[in-house]
């Protein structure tokens, strides 16, 4: 199995962390990606936060996981390398607090213009939201959250019934686990669906593969 690469598929990604990111909305794509890069396509991963130390799963918020994990980022969002093509944004409690986000808010607003893809998993629709880059554009985010997230973003065109939602080089998904969906929907595109199910196959897991098929829209308050 090879990947056709007339349409040149993105091989430079980031992640932008922040104190209180949630681990799956990072590590459930991250994953995906590992393995596309281990069997069918070399990737380049950058890291990034505001700074270089390491960066925890618990937030300041209310809410915040007594139980952590730290990633250590491998370049601030000042030195992050400007030929980024597709840029990940996870959520979390984290995102409730402006003063945590804002390096990543004012980051995702200068970069943009230069991104192949933005895709966000779960609040950091919310994060992008605060950038300005979500106005006028279709987007999705965490039921749970919604009415938060919402609020954020009174220019977005939010759709309150989708597992994820694409604009054009912008995906959103809905809560944490949603990202996986939308993660191997991202690969079916960019590097060829049988790659996407054989990675899919190899991680034993069943993929949504319907966008609008959405079981958690009924916890959506706005």
């Amino acid at each position: 199995m090879a990947i056709d690469d007339g349409k040149q598929s993105p091989k430079k990604f980031a992640v932008v962390l922040f104190r209180g990111f949630q681990a799956l909305d990072a590590f459930g794509p991250l994953d995906i990606l590992n393995m596309l890069s281990s069997y069918y396509a070399p990737l380049e991963l950058y890291v990034l936060a505001d700074m270089l130390d390491p960066v925890p799963t618990n937030a300041h918020a209310e809410g915040g996981y007594t139980m952590s994990q730290s990633v250590i980022p491998t370049h601030t969002f000042e030195s992050a390398p400007r030929d980024i093509e597709v840029l990940l944004v996870p959520g979390g409690f984290g995102t409730r607090d402006l003063g945590n986000i804002q390096p990543a808010v004012n980051f995702v607003r200068s970069a943009f213009p230069r991104l192949r893809y933005l895709l966000t998993v779960c609040t950091g629709s919310a994060l992008v939201a605060m950038s300005g880059v979500l106005d006028g554009r279709r987007a999705t985010s965490n039921k749970k959250a919604f009415a938060w997230v919402t609020s954020q973003g009174p220019n977005v065109q939010w759709v309150q019934e989708a597992r994820w939602v694409t604009d054009g080089n912008v995906w959103t998904a809905s809560g944490i686990s949603a990202g996986i969906d939308m993660a191997y929907a991202f690969v079916s595109e960019m590097y060829g669906e049988d790659i996407a199910q054989e990675l899919a196959d190899r991680a034993e897991y069943t993929r949504q593969k319907d966008p609008s098929v959405d079981p958690f829209a009924k916890f959506a308050k706005m």
